[in-house]
């Protein structure tokens, strides 16, 4: 039997919220597939049954729903249990896939009465495709112009009444007008351990995991409050488990196989490291602006401020000042670093706030 290698997985950050192509193996099968199965975001669970057997009783389509947070905490999966409590069917797109309006308009003309239109990373529609969104989520039809110049005329054509579903990671980028014309908006905050837990003990069910509740907490704690880091991180201490503990996956087996793919207690990768020690080591614990802290660190700046800092910030290792970006006291503590003392950064950084 061959050593199980970290090296040998292909994925090269196990703690990103984003998905990857194991991912889209594995998560559909992981879903909940009502609301009542959903394991956590009890505030927007709630708001969304109200909504939906309001819609249901009146016989009509669920008002248009916005969902933003971090990636991975399951808008993807809450598109789906709406179609499925409604019961209807879910047709999905992406924002970068919708180049042309005409893309978007076959999407709408192929629409059943009552369906679901769920459109991922949405603050990426392009301005002409949303142009042509706004009379369809509004009024239910499209405007078209036929032919150019002195002989253009424009076409309008009926829609059936549907239900979009837009998701987004950066909703400050979705556009006013946009913005507006949802009629339900919710934001899907981080999970908290127990609620991991049972997402995972689920998941291992399903996955035929030998898992107890020890293990269960043990991977929730280093999941980053989200469910796919979760669940991925449970594929990996499966393997672990597999080759190191015949199978059993338990509180020292899910801990030792998170120490080799090198996820720390809190869920930190070697990525959230280098993101603190840069601020710390370079900057002197900041501030510092984020365009040079990105630069720093070698990722761009979307990806700092989407994928690193919410966690970070979350957790309280990291704040936004209006002069940047501050590493707090639990980032030294975190690194072993000594926090400064009077009379220097930490006189700069108490000053900021």
């Amino acid at each position: 039997m061959t050593d199980f290698d970290p090296t040998d997985l292909d994925d090269p950050r196990l703690v990103s919220g984003d998905a990857d192509l194991e991912d889209l193996g594995h998560d559909p099968a992981l879903r909940p597939r009502s609301l009542d199965e959903y394991v956590g975001q009890s505030r927007i669970i709630q708001n969304l049954k109200v909504s939906i057997r309001a819609a249901r009783e009146r016989g009509e389509s669920l008002d248009h729903v916005l969902l933003f947070g971090p990636p991975g905490l399951g808008k993807t999966t809450l598109a789906h249990i709406i179609a499925h409590e409604m019961g209807t069917h879910v047709r999905t797109t992406a924002g970068p896939i919708l180049e042309k309006a005409g893309d978007l308009a076959a999407i709408l003309t192929n629409l059943e009465p009552g369906e679901v239109l769920f459109i991922d990373e949405i603050h990426r529609l392009g301005p002409t495709v949303e142009e042509i969104l706004y009379p369809a989520v509004e009024d239910f039809k499209l405007d078209l112009v036929i032919g150019q110049g002195p002989a253009a005329r424009t076409m309008e054509i009926p829609l059936p009444r549907f239900t979009l579903v837009g998701a987004t990671t950066r909703a400050g980028l979705i556009t006013k007008p946009l913005h507006a014309r949802f009629g339900i908006v919710h934001r899907l905050d981080f999970y908290s351990p127990d609620e991991l837990a049972t997402i995972l003990q689920r998941s291992a069910r399903l996955l035929g995991v030998d898992i107890d509740a020890g293990g269960a907490q043990e991977l929730a704690r280093r999941s980053r409050g989200t469910p796919r880091i979760a669940n991925r991180l449970l594929r990996r201490a499966r393997d672990f488990a597999q080759v190191k503990a015949e199978g059993r996956l338990d509180e020292d087996t899910a801990r030792r196989a998170l120490n080799l793919l090198e996820v720390d207690e809190l869920g930190f990768d070697e990525v959230d490291r280098k993101v603190l020690a840069v601020l710390i080591e370079q900057y002197g614990g900041g501030p510092a602006g984020i365009q040079a802290l990105a630069a720093a660190v070698g990722e761009d700046r979307g990806t700092i401020e989407d994928l690193y800092e919410p966690f970070l910030i979350q957790e309280g290792f990291l704040k936004r000042t209006p002069r940047g970006r501050v590493a707090t006291q639990r980032a030294y503590e975190h690194l072993g670093l000594p926090f400064p003392t009077r009379g220097s950064q930490a006189d700069r950084q108490r000053s900021l706030f």
